[in-house]
């Protein structure tokens, strides 16, 4: 993929995220919510920080799996249980993305929700990647 990452002055500075990107490919790869869920279906980790790792390190084995890679991602969004708690702990998050994804960042969004689908999970994320 090749992606152009769009930020424009007249906006607020993006910071973990760009505000649009332009993606060049020949395959889209839409990728399913994941959650903090290991390899027998349970949850993973009882803080946000450790559920955000194993649900990010899901949802980039799965793109894996299609052939991409952390760089071909163009959207990523980000559901939580505690947006509060997110915001606190969103330097350590930030850390876990630039750790397993680098600093070309998708564009994002961060959004609450009252609940997930599995009542332990605090975090759950999915996106889509553009393949050359």
């Amino acid at each position: 993929m090749t992606a152009e990452r769009i930020n424009p002055p007249d906006l607020s500075p993006s910071v973990g995220f760009s505000h649009a990107v332009v993606a060049t490919g020949s395959r889209v790869v839409f990728l399913a919510g994941q959650t903090a869920l290991d390899g027998d279906g349970k949850i993973v980790g009882d803080t946000l920080p450790e559920q955000f790792t194993r649900a990010l390190d899901n949802l980039l084995d799965a793109l894996r799996a299609a052939g991409g890679t952390p760089a071909d991602l163009a959207r990523v969004t980000v559901y939580a249980t505690d947006i509060a708690g997110y915001r606190v702990q969103a330097r350590e998050i930030g850390r876990v993305w630039r750790d397993a994804v680098g600093r070309d960042y998708p564009a994002m969004a961060v959004v609450e929700v009252v609940r997930l689908w599995d009542e332990r999970a605090l975090v759950e994320l999915d996106g889509f990647a553009v393949l050359d």
